[in-house]
């Protein structure tokens, strides 16, 4: 029997989400499919470009020097193949299809919650693909085409023009409700020596400043617990007397709220980081992703009510 031949962009842009996830399984649960179908369609896709482009591992599967080649060929020509269909569309006046968005989890809720219905609302053909991770994840995402926007935090302002400032926030202490050293709203940097802290793990850009910043004031944070999961670093402290974390505003809104932990900003120096929109350095935004870029960035003030500081 002959191998299907991949008349459409489809069968490689499968190729390229297997490569991004490294497992045919991972790729059918986020299709909602199976691992065999996954196979059958990468075999036949091999079949028509002439040999293996993926080799089994440990863990999953990795790209052949055959598929390391078609991936850089053919990300650009997916890439200007969705372009040309978005254009097409366009010209339809209705803005439609996947847009592919990357977020840091502390500040997914509830710009999320409120970017999805408005599109329900104004654009309901436009679809939301949301990967959440860390900010250097993030960035290579967006340098690799894999995701067309990612809301990041900054510790400068942005300059450029392929990066939006959405809001300006600065770092907190975060412990028990009561807690003495945090209930006068500020404290400053130097009183974190002979804490005992949950702080990210190590390699991490945001533990490498906190870290840094410490070394200036001639002591050394003292970690007690690495985590990199927001919602363990805030189930630690929330029952655990004496434990700190040092946190953004947005990653503690909920809680502060409802009573189950206190913050008090950290000064001397003031930890500020900025939450930007960051778009591709390269290519052409599709009109579903213009739409959906202005929209978040139509949020500025709903940030500074909704998941503003504490």
């Amino acid at each position: 029997m002959t191998p299907r031949q991949p008349t459409n962009p489809n069968s490689f842009r499968l190729f390229l989400e297997v490569a991004e996830l490294g497992s045919f399984t991972k790729a059918a649960a986020q299709r909602h499919t199976v691992q065999s179908h996954i196979s059958r369609q990468i075999s036949d896709l091999e079949a028509a470009c002439g040999g293996p482009l993926f080799r089994r591992t440990g863990r999953g599967v990795a790209l052949t020097e055959l598929g390391q080649r078609v991936q850089t060929r053919v990300r650009g020509w997916v890439r200007d193949t969705d372009q040309l269909l978005a254009d097409i569309r366009a010209d339809a006046g209705l803005p439609m299809g996947e847009v592919r968005l990357a977020i840091l989890p502390s500040a997914a809720h509830p710009l999320i919650t409120r970017l999805y219905l408005r599109l329900q609302a104004e654009y309901p053909l436009i679809r939301l693909n949301i990967r959440e991770g860390q900010g250097g994840e993030l960035d290579t995402l967006l340098d690799t085409g894999s995701v067309d926007m990612a809301v990041l935090f900054r510790f400068r302002k942005p300059t450029g023009a392929d990066e939006k400032l959405l809001a300006t926030a600065g770092t907190y202490l975060v412990s028990i409700p009561g807690d003495r050293l945090t209930r006068d709203g500020t404290v400053d940097f130097v009183q974190l020596e002979g804490l005992r802290l949950v702080l990210p793990r190590r390699p991490s850009h945001w533990r490498a400043v906190l870290d840094e910043t410490a070394r200036s004031k001639g002591f050394a944070l003292q970690a007690v617990v690495e985590a990199d999961s927001l919602r363990v670093q805030k189930e630690l402290v929330a029952h655990s007397p004496g434990l700190y974390s040092v946190l953004g505003p947005f990653s503690v809104a909920e809680e502060m709220r409802a009573g189950g932990l206190q913050a008090a900003r950290i000064v001397s120096p003031d930890l500020r980081r900025y939450v930007t929109l960051a778009l591709p350095k390269q290519g052409h935004l599709t009109p579903a992703a213009k739409v959906v870029a202005r929209l978040i960035g139509e949020t500025d003030k709903p940030w500074g009510t909704l998941i503003g500081e504490p």
